[in-house]
């Protein structure tokens, strides 16, 4: 039997069915093969045993070899299902159901009850129901095996019909009064069905029958059962005979649209507990949320649309649970009663029967008494549902908590716009100013809109200029606030109110950090064992915590902490120690090892206190800042940090004694930089590695050869295994501008080597560049593209985004050598895009040549030309050496392809000088080729000797990828001289580039 082609559909909303996927039926023969399908589908796809299967067919009179006859019935069903359609597992066989009736219901029921409009909701509800063909397996209702199942679906049904009903009353359908009928008569006793069909013939006007079915019902209850109807139906009934209205709440109207909460309204709107609280800081817009919630905005929880909805202000409030109890109790004009009962208690048994919502908003001040009230409220009521607004959560049991955050930047500039649009009409200010300023204040939309409330007489320059005293700023709200919001210090006075003093102390001391920081920081400034305040603080929303990288974080907002400083009782001693802790965490770091990854992150999340703490020892403690600056230094390096780090040195230099490793440091900063800086004679030898790389990197590579040289000498006599590695790799880089390969292969090699030994991942990619580069001069670009992914994945395992925009630029430097030009464009263009993102001119010069080399030798000489001029243009005097030798070259093959000879033989010629700078062998070489396709034949042939004799020089003969332009030359040149060219070209292998080149002049 063939594998099943087309799905099937299963059918046990009635009578057992098939279908297949076009819907035609199909016919299940035999009685025993139709009850092993109804009884594999009994179990809803899930395994039966044959011992149970062999029961349900035959009972007590199993044949005489069951296990037989049971296999025979299963292999009919497998011709008719599919022989993957039943599974024989060790736990039995299980029926593969793709799609059935009863699923369809089940997903349709859990629609519905997702479905926020009532109407929408019990269409949903009907189309379920519409599955229905009559009594679930109805043709197996008298066997054992399809009863628990059919039991379930019947039982399921019937709550449906009740919640299609109770649906069609909310959305104003009271035909429900009448189609009741029929099913209420085949179930009498339930009240749901009840409840639901004297709703309707109440709002239908027909109350004596509402009340004549209740009667119905308590009178069977009593005679059948000896019980009397719940007290919800009781509560209904009595409602219904004072004939009460239906209040549908107080919320006021919003005066201004809700901004930048679409995301967050949805999500608050699928919350399905019946207590939410949302939480967050003073000003972040939690009631504005809440009444958006609540209000009949698209995407709101159909809860908020179907039952009245009740604001109770707490703001105004103080006092206890009774109190809370009795102002609800008001606004919901609700009568007090002669009862013993407590006022919440009192309360709650006024609500036990209504489905309310109520939106208990500010509960901040009085949370242990609004926690008291809400547990009594929700114990005793059924349908009640609660809406808080705290700055802390109520800590109760089933309470969902969803944590109300701060604008992020483009919905704060889009709030902050709007208002002062209609502060000042025809506002128009600067968009990176408006950026900042949003920024600056958190995204807290209480704060924005004070600030756009001063647009109108300080436009947004000035405004931005005075945040550093923004409590002096933002002092105006509007009128119809509340007092704690018509200033941004009335805010956070609010907050700090509620406060006790030791959270007070700690809040204080905790705002003198840059930014995030984590436990052991917050331990360190405060003096101690802080955990408990810090967590008080964290629920109380002043102190935010995430997850990160590096750990834990904690923070406080910008407006938060520029508050709580005020309040700082000894802000110098706080200081203090908080430049301690810091330097002390710079010296412990291990940024030479297999913890470097590690404590490199670490820093990064530390980056903004760092630079406080340094700041703070400039002016207060210059040797502390010598400390913490030589610490940081290698961050510095690793991070690429170089400006940072020049400057902050140089800022540190000039406050303190000379000191020799501080003048080290800053002289090999000051060179990384592009600054001239003060000769000097490092004794340690890792200070001499830095110079020698910092001479490497401004292209003074005789002297960076000198110092580097000293430097390994040093680092071998004291065995410092990561000196000999740094040392190893930077001769590695060294002898492959010298065009020393062999000795680029060894120390390339012998400096990875060591790292990986080491652990420390820097230390490996340094050494990529070089090993990538020889094995793309020999040829080999597998070896090369191994090389390149190796560096490219610890460039991005530690977040070195300059060495990733570099890798995918060596990455699309091999797609050019395999022709594969729209793979190289998109990795250049990558590499383009992050250097830029990052700031990292080198790499977008990188990237740039890449989209040229790969424009030109596809034949797109417009474009390789566009990269070119813009390199050279846009990017004049950053380039090495190196870079414009390539560029020169490059520019005389355009315009060489152009026709543009004398062009093109002035550039290769101004290439010509680059390579004598350099004095590399290929680099003579490339300019001889470029040369040989500017002159007559004769000098051509003679050209391409001397570069084919200088690139074996070095054991670097041109690959077969890399010999495009040297073939096309070749071949014109042939064409003309014949068997001639020969002994030109091996004229010129005896000739050195400089003698080629003075013969070929010399001939004009």
């Amino acid at each position: 039997m063939a594998r099943r082609e087309r799905w099937m559909r299963f059918g046990v909303l009635g009578p057992l069915a098939v279908w297949d996927g076009t819907g035609t039926p199909i016919t299940v023969p035999e009685t025993k093969v139709r009850a092993l399908l109804a009884a594999l589908l009994a179990h809803d796809g899930g395994p039966v045993t044959p011992d149970r299967l062999i029961e349900d067919l035959w009972g007590e009179h199993p044949p005489g070899k069951p296990a037989g006859a049971l296999q025979a019935k299963v292999s009919q069903l497998r011709r008719i299902v599919g022989r993957d359609g039943v599974e024989r597992h060790p736990a039995g066989y299980r029926l593969r159901i793709e799609h059935s009736d009863a699923a369809q219901f089940h997903d349709l029921v859990t629609q519905a009850r997702a479905t926020p409009d009532p109407a929408a909701r019990a269409a949903r509800f009907t189309e379920a129901l519409d599955l229905w063909r009559g009594e679930p397996f109805a043709d197996f209702a008298d066997e054992e095996f399809a009863r628990p199942a059919a039991h379930r679906l019947a039982e399921l049904r019937l709550t449906v019909r009740e919640e299609q009903a109770a649906a069609q009353v909310e959305a104003g359908d009271y035909s429900a009064a009448d189609s009741l009928a029929e099913v209420i008569a085949q179930h009498p006793l339930r009240e749901g069905l009840r409840a639901a069909q004297m709703r309707a013939l109440y709002l239908r006007g027909r109350q004596s029958e509402a009340l004549a079915s209740y009667a119905d019902l308590r009178t069977r209850l009593a005679e059948e059962l000896g019980v009397d109807p719940s007290p919800e139906l009781r509560a209904l009934y009595e409602s219904l005979l004072r004939q009460d209205p239906e209040p549908r709440g107080n919320l006021p109207q919003a005066l201004t649209p809700l901004i930048g909460r679409e995301k967050a309204l949805a999500e608050v709107g699928k919350l399905s507990g019946r207590l939410v609280t949302l939480t967050g800081p003073g000003g972040v817009g939690k009631s504005r949320l809440a009444l958006g919630v609540v209000s009949a905005d698209p995407g709101s929880n159909r809860d908020c649309h179907s039952r009245p909805v009740w604001l109770v202000e707490f703001a105004g409030l103080r006092g206890t649970a009774a109190d809370l109890a009795e102002a609800t109790a008001a606004t919901l004009g609700i009568r007090d009663t002669i009862d013993s009962a407590s006022p919440p208690q009192r309360l709650a048994n006024a609500l036990r029967d209504r489905h309310l919502l109520l939106v208990l908003d500010n509960c901040e001040h009085v949370v242990d008494a609004a926690a008291e009230l809400v547990q009594t409220l929700l114990r005793t009521t059924r349908h009640l549902r609660i809406l808080a607004t705290s700055q802390e959560p109520l800590g109760l049991p089933g309470e969902t908590v969803f944590a109300v955050e701060p604008l992020p930047t483009e919905d704060a500039v889009r709030l902050f716009t709007e208002r002062a649009t209609a502060s000042a009409p025809g506002f128009a200010g600067d968009p990176d100013t408006i950026t900042e300023i949003c920024r600056r204040l958190d995204g807290l939309p209480l704060a924005l809109e004070l600030a756009a409330t001063r647009v109108r007489g300080l436009g947004v320059r000035e405004l931005a200029a005075r945040l550093n005293d923004r409590f002096a700023v933002l002092t105006r709200g509007s009128r119809g606030a509340p007092a704690r919001q018509q200033t941004l210090r009335a805010v956070l006075d609010w907050s700090w109110d509620l406060l006790s003093e030791p959270e007070r102390t700690v809040l204080s001391k905790l705002a003198v950090h840059r930014g995030s920081f984590d436990l052991a920081a917050a331990e360190a400034v405060c003096g101690g064992d802080v955990l408990d305040l810090v967590l008080r603080l964290v629920d109380r929303s002043l102190v935010t915590v995430t997850d990160s990288p590096a750990g834990v974080r904690y923070r406080l907002l910008e407006s938060v902490a520029a508050y709580a400083v005020e309040r700082l009782a000894d802000p110098a001693a706080t200081r203090r120690r908080h430049l301690r802790h810091y330097r002390q965490l710079a010296e412990n770091a291990q940024l030479h090892g297999a913890a470097q990854q590690t404590w490199l992150t670490r820093l990064d999340a530390e980056a903004g206190n760092l630079r406080a703490a340094l700041d703070e020892a400039i002016c207060q403690a210059p040797d502390e800042a010598t400390r913490l600056a030589t610490a940081l230094s290698w961050w510095w390096l690793l991070r690429g940090r170089l400006t940072e780090g020049r400057r902050m040195l140089s800022a540190v230099s000039r406050v303190t004694e000379p000191n020799p490793a501080l003048t080290v440091l800053n002289g090999s900063f000051a060179l990384l930089t592009g600054s001239p800086a003060p000769p000097d004679a490092p004794d340690d030898a890792r200070a001499l590695w830095l110079r020698a790389y910092s001479l490497f990197s401004v292209g003074d590579t005789a002297a960076s050869h000198e110092v580097n040289a000293r430097a390994l000498a040093r680092s071998t006599a004291s065995g410092d295994e990561w000196g000999i590695a740094a040392a190893l790799g930077l001769r590695a880089m060294l002898s492959l501008v010298s065009g020393d390969l062999a000795g680029l292969g060894r120390d390339g090699l012998r400096s990875a080597e060591l790292f990986r030994r080491l652990g420390d991942r820097w230390g490996e990619l340094q050494a990529i560049p070089p090993l990538a580069a020889l094995a793309e001069i020999k040829g080999d670009y597998a070896e090369a593209a191994r090389r390149q992914h190796e560096g490219l994945a610890i460039a991005r395992g530690l977040d070195l985004q300059a060495e990733v925009s570099a890798r995918l630029s060596g990455l699309g430097r091999l797609a050019l050598l395999e022709r594969d030009w729209d793979r190289a464009r998109d990795l250049h263009e990558q590499a383009r895009r992050t250097a830029a993102a990052h700031g990292y001119t080198y790499g977008r010069i990188h990237a740039e040549m890449g989209l040229a080399l790969g424009a030109r030798r596809s034949g797109d000489l417009d474009s390789a030309d566009r990269h070119l001029t813009r390199i050279r243009d846009e990017y004049r005097g950053l380039s090495s050496t190196a870079g414009d030798h390539l560029l020169h070259a490059e520019l005389g093959f355009v315009a060489e392809l152009r026709g543009d000879v004398a062009q093109a033989r002035e550039h290769h010629l101004r290439g010509l000088d680059c390579a004598r700078a350099l004095d590399e062998p290929r680099a003579y070489a490339l300019s001889l080729e470029g040369l040989a396709g500017t002159v007559i034949p004769q000098s051509a042939a003679l050209l391409l000797g001397a570069a084919d004799a200088a690139r074996r020089s070095v054991d670097a003969p041109l690959p077969a990828a890399e010999r495009g332009d040297v073939d096309r030359i070749t071949e014109a040149a042939q064409a003309v001289l014949g068997p001639e060219f020969a002994a030109e070209f091996d004229r010129g292998t005896r000739l050195s580039a400089e003698e080629a080149v003075r013969a070929v002049l010399a001939d004009g």
